[in-house]
């Protein structure tokens, strides 16, 4: 009898840098093969919605990236934070990130996160995981010490859950590794609908 053919199981892409994605990753047991992150345009289109706006990010960077890496499965994600109808993206300066910051106290607001499943072939499954988050009321000297941390760069809303603002979170309904960057569940089910094994230990 012979072993599994580990030829025939194509790599795993990981469509992001982001170091939050792989150790969200690493906590299920998965090891992207590679790293290729996308770039793309990230404007909302005119009438679009958080749900539909974070999945057609994910696809769009799962498809990029399949295009480059034809043989692999390509996972990709993206994050839209959403209140009411606004859309906060990554805080361009640190006068954005204490508007968003502003903007966020005392209230609720919605975490998007859309992750995408490219297989060989051409195939791509998307879904979107909405979270529901509540702020704390912050006070000007709160908003102006995590401003200074630097913490809110490159992070949807201006925050990150996993750093030093999860001290102004009173509540969340949903998936908690959805609003670092990645629904484990979601990602496990896309992965293994795929069939996708992890690798054999060394």
């Amino acid at each position: 009898m012979t072993g599994p053919d580990l030829k025939a199981r194509p790599p795993l892409v990981l469509a992001s840098a982001s170091p939050r994605r792989i150790e969200l990753l690493a906590q299920i047991g998965v090891r992207p093969d590679a790293v290729v992150p996308a770039d793309i345009d990230e404007t909302p289109r005119k009438g679009e919605t958080a749900p539909i706006l974070a999945a057609r990010l994910a696809r769009s960077k799962g498809e990029v990236v399949a295009a480059l890496q034809p043989h692999a499965l390509v996972l990709a994600a993206d994050t839209v934070v959403a209140v009411g109808r606004r859309f906060l993206e990554k805080a361009a300066d640190e006068a954005e990130a204490t508007r968003f910051l502003r903007l966020l106290s005392g209230r609720n607001h919605r975490v998007l996160t859309g992750v995408a499943l490219a297989r060989p072939g051409g195939a791509i499954a998307v879904r979107a995981v909405e979270t529901r988050v509540s702020f704390k009321t912050l006070s000007e000297a709160e908003i102006a010490a995590y401003v200074a941390t630097g913490d809110w760069r490159g992070k949807a809303g201006a925050y990150a859950i996993q750093g030093p603002a999860a001290a102004f979170v009173r509540r969340i309904v949903g998936s908690h590794p959805a609003v670092m960057g990645l629904p484990l569940y979601e990602t496990m089910n896309l992965l293994v609908g795929a069939g996708w094994t992890p690798p054999p230990a060394p």
